[in-house]
């Protein structure tokens, strides 16, 4: 049995779309939709947010309020290795998937002599950098820090001294850098990404299963496959973004993108993954209830965050 925390980090600084920072009340909302004591049965932690930036000028046009994402990954981060090094299971309830580096920093803070492995279920690579950034906005960045990769080789933008300098602190965040290495990184559901992204998906040839492959082999197999080629890491965090969904049921998310998972997969996918003694984290991220007019994204999470929950007290 796992002695399971939740970190709530209702932070949406990283998107584009305003409305992410209220997507763990909209869970909790759904949570009681379904008469679920799920928030009352575990602590959990709320780490302290920086949306108060949203209402000041952007002074970095190529990774917009990263002097508060810095914030927020030294809060976050600090968070889950406590959580890890207190010998309790974080369950990550995130805004923006801008602060998932910050998760993964936390758990490499906690355990920094384990390898750690990131299963990605996500629509989106999140591999830009302010050096190829389309849009400026973090929650494309977060594997970037992870990998402390800058995209030399593909660069498309010159950033401010002071933005390279926080990009800086950004990836070398608990002085482990990088925090993952590209071979022990699983893509599923990846679907949208950009020419820069791809070049470091080839670049290193990092491991994606999309979900054509998901419906060809069966959820089982590709859990076992993505643990296979895991294999040589001793920890892994799982990251779910509800994008990861087909855009026909994920309308309650900023990034919407067809062809994605159905609900089942993607419920029995996250649920196969728990089952795995290697598991340390669990995520969700990306809930957007100002988007969605029946608040169903959030009972779409809260199912999988339950069932989840539910094997994670059995193993």
């Amino acid at each position: 049995m796992r002695n399971i925390k939740f970190i709530e980090v209702n932070s949406e600084i990283g998107a584009g779309t305003r409305g992410a920072s209220l997507g763990i009340d909209a869970i909790k909302i759904a949570a009681l939709d379904f008469m679920s004591n799920l928030f009352v049965n575990f602590t959990s932690e709320i780490v302290p947010n920086e949306n108060k930036l949203l209402y000041e000028p952007i002074t970095s046009p190529y990774a917009k309020r990263i002097a508060g994402i810095y914030a927020m990954y030294d809060k976050v981060a600090n968070a889950v290795a406590e959580s890890v090094k207190s010998g309790l299971f974080p369950i990550v309830l995130a805004g923006d998937h801008s602060t998932a580096g910050a998760t993964i920093a936390g758990l490499k803070m906690g355990k920094p002599a384990r390898r750690l492995g990131v299963v990605w279920i996500d629509a989106h690579a999140d591999l830009h950098s302010p050096y190829t950034t389309p849009s400026g906005n973090m929650h494309g960045m977060p594997l970037a820090i992870a990998l402390a990769e800058d995209h030399q080789g593909c660069q498309a933008h010159n950033p401010d001294g002071q933005t390279q300098e926080m990009w800086n602190r950004l990836k070398k965040l608990g002085n482990i850098e990088p925090k993952i290495l590209p071979e022990d990184l699983v893509f599923i559901a990846l679907r949208d990404f950009e020419k820069e992204e791809e070049f470091i998906l080839k670049k290193y040839n990092i491991k994606v299963i999309t979900v054509a492959e998901v419906r060809r082999k069966g959820v089982e197999n590709v859990v076992r496959q993505s643990f296979q080629h895991l294999s040589n890491c001793d920890d892994i965090y799982v990251s779910f973004d509800v994008d990861s969904l087909d855009s026909s049921i994920s309308r309650g998310t900023g990034t919407p993108v067809s062809n994605g998972l159905r609900e089942r997969e993607a419920e029995d996918l996250v649920a196969s993954f728990m089952q795995h003694h290697k598991i340390c984290c669990f995520e969700i991220a990306e809930v957007n209830p100002t988007l969605d007019k029946e608040n169903l994204m959030a009972e779409i999470a809260f199912n999988i965050l339950q069932r989840s929950v539910n094997l994670l007290m059995l193993n």
